[in-house]
């Protein structure tokens, strides 16, 4: 019997090492225990080969009985749990302008509220908007646009996840250190909301490509830490007439604004010409940040996307709301466009 259970052994194993395929590697197995069993059944009592596998037929049909009712028990449980997978996994995509009753169900807080109703979640369904940068800020952004149902989600970042990271960059996870930072976000976004469609980018944005990219989506939101990235977004959205969402933070505070010389309201350069000089302006990494400060500021840009995209409310456009987390205290100061921005002014 030692021997027909090693020989078992040593085929399973081979076939795995071969890269055989599990049903395969049983089938193997099998055709070994069933023509033991023959052997057994037809053999004369005391015949060399039935001694070698055993002697009796009865163990040997005993063990195949136990193995087959372990098989027609797994396949009875994949079946039960195929049944009971949520209904989403099961439900096929719905046009643009539908509803599944998951959906429905899902957005029922939105569509409950008479600034947004069917209406506005049928706009963020439609709406195809594309997020700069997967760290601080991303990440609530890119959470809270999945979960709210925008349709279409673009993710930039040519960054990987780093164990510094994760003290405030909350949708990535310690398995994720080393990954692309725009792949990590599309598993969570896609875990939280598999009715939304992830496309993620993993690259640096640059003038080759910024004009093209923007050019498919409806909203731009810009979460970087750099203002070459900044500028480039900003004059990229402007030509193109598309809003920008912009956020920053630095240790305590942070702020964000909608801007959309589309609309008569500035635009970044309007309100920064220039780059401050190196070091009056450090990064997060040089002068340390709060750890909830992104999720306060990113949640608020994912607020504004939502307006922005169905027209609810009032969206920051021509305000900055400036957030002081050490103090709890909140403000808005107005902005106003220049007439000699390079960007929007007259002579641009």
């Amino acid at each position: 019997m030692l021997l027909v259970l090693l020989l078992a052994a040593g085929l399973w194993g081979i076939g795995y090492l071969a890269g055989v395929s599990r049903a395969a590697r049983m089938t193997s197995v099998g055709v070994l225990l069933l023509g033991v069993i023959t052997a057994q059944l037809v053999l004369p009592d005391g015949h060399p080969l039935r001694e070698a596998t055993g002697g009796s037929a009865a163990l040997w049909l005993i063990l195949g009985g136990v193995a087959i009712l372990v098989l027609v028990y797994g396949k009875a449980l994949k079946a039960l749990r195929n049944r009971a997978a949520p209904a989403a996994a099961k439900e096929p995509a719905m046009p643009s302008d539908q509803f599944s009753e998951t959906e429905l169900e899902r957005y029922a807080r939105h569509i409950v509220l008479r600034e947004l109703g069917g209406p506005g979640q049928k706009k963020m369904k439609k709406a195809r908007v594309l997020v700069i940068g997967a760290g601080g800020l991303g990440a609530p952004v890119l959470q809270f646009l999945a979960a709210a149902g925008v349709g279409t989600i673009g993710v930039i970042d040519d960054d990987e996840v780093e164990n510094a990271n994760l003290q405030r960059q909350v949708i990535h996870r310690d398995a994720d250190i080393g990954v692309p930072k725009v792949f990590s976000a599309q598993r969570a976004m896609e875990a939280q909301n598999p009715n939304v469609t992830v496309l993620p980018y993993h690259r640096r944005l640059t003038d080759e490509i910024a004009q093209d990219l923007f050019g498919d989506f409806d909203l731009i939101l810009d979460g970087t830490d750099n203002f070459d990235t900044r500028y480039l977004a900003n004059r990229t959205a402007a030509a193109l007439g598309k809003p920008l969402i912009s956020g920053a933070l630095s240790q305590w505070e942070g702020q964000l604004s909608v801007f959309d010389p589309a609309n008569d309201a500035p635009c970044y350069q309007c309100i920064f010409p220039e780059a401050p000089a190196p070091g009056l302006a450090p990064s997060c990494s040089e002068a340390g940040v709060i750890g909830p400060l992104p999720g306060v500021v990113g949640s608020m840009m994912a607020v504004e996307a939502i307006k922005v995209i169905t027209g609810a409310g009032q969206a920051l456009r021509g305000e900055m709301l400036i957030y002081d987390a050490l103090y709890g205290e909140s403000r808005k100061i107005t902005l106003s466009r220049r007439a000699d921005c390079p960007i929007c002014g007259a002579g641009a």
